[in-house]
């Protein structure tokens, strides 16, 4: 028998995806899927199977939702979501019913984040990027990405405020969270970029890329010249910048 708290995590999840109608009780078969956006697109970074053998939730399966709940994770209540967030109660009901098809489990690991995100760069070697991204994206620091996770993220990066959007940023950069960022992390970082992008790029990427990139980077952020860059240097010099400003705008209608 399952317990209240059970019973309310399941309401919750039916209430994000919408497949529970709260004036009848039962399941909502007319509601038609919006078209594509970026952000439904965005989360096919976050799937736990492949395509092709994911197994569909279908009317067959339905039923056994309910004893699913007492293993997969349930994400929290819709409406402390939308105070968390940007988005709006119909916009977390569309990311979570893709999320949750994607992910019937309801989180992902490192592991199947990079598998995936390496099919957006065949060319190049992803696995450090990711592994850096997917870091920046585990909020709890448990070895997985939940749809809380994933959505507290995503609306800084679609609908936060500049600071917060340098902020995230500084925290991907910042590999070992220690509130700054070293030389030996912002070459970890380039190189990885560089990996990802390929050798076959055009213009060719020289091994000396990486370094100069770095010294730019210190040179421009490193104000007080201690070797490493703080986040009040980071935010400073970034909106001091009108490229790296009009960057950070970038998403800001995207959804």
């Amino acid at each position: 028998m399952k317990s209240r708290s059970q019973e309310q995590s399941l309401s919750d999840s039916r209430e994000l995806d919408r497949s529970h109608d709260p004036l009848t009780g039962g399941c909502n078969p007319g509601l038609k899927p919006n078209k594509k956006t970026l952000k439904q697109r965005f989360l096919k970074l976050l799937p736990c199977y492949h395509p092709s053998t994911r197994p569909s939730l279908t009317q067959s399966n339905v039923a056994d939702e309910g004893e699913l709940s007492t293993v997969c994770y349930r994400p929290e209540g819709l409406d402390r979501l939308v105070q968390q967030t940007n988005f709006s109660k119909k916009e977390l009901q569309i990311l979570y019913r893709g999320f949750k098809n994607e992910c019937p489990s309801g989180v992902v690991n490192e592991e199947t984040f990079k598998s995936i995100y390496s099919q957006f760069f065949p060319q190049g070697d992803s696995s450090t990027y990711a592994h850096f991204l997917f870091d920046a994206f585990d909020t709890q620091n448990n070895g997985t990405v939940s749809f809380e996770d994933f959505v507290v993220s995503l609306s800084i990066i679609l609908r936060g405020s500049t600071a917060d959007k340098l902020g995230w940023a500084f925290n991907l950069y910042d590999i070992n969270k220690d509130g700054c960022i070293t030389r030996e992390e912002m070459t970890d970082i380039m190189n990885s970029i560089y990996d990802m992008m390929g050798k076959y790029t055009y213009p060719c990427i020289k091994d000396s890329d990486a370094k100069e990139h770095v010294d730019n980077f210190f040179q421009k952020m490193d104000k007080n010249k201690d070797g490493v860059v703080t986040i009040d240097e980071f935010l400073e010099t970034c909106q001091k910048d009108e490229n790296i400003m009009q960057s950070m705008m970038m998403f800001d209608n995207v959804i």
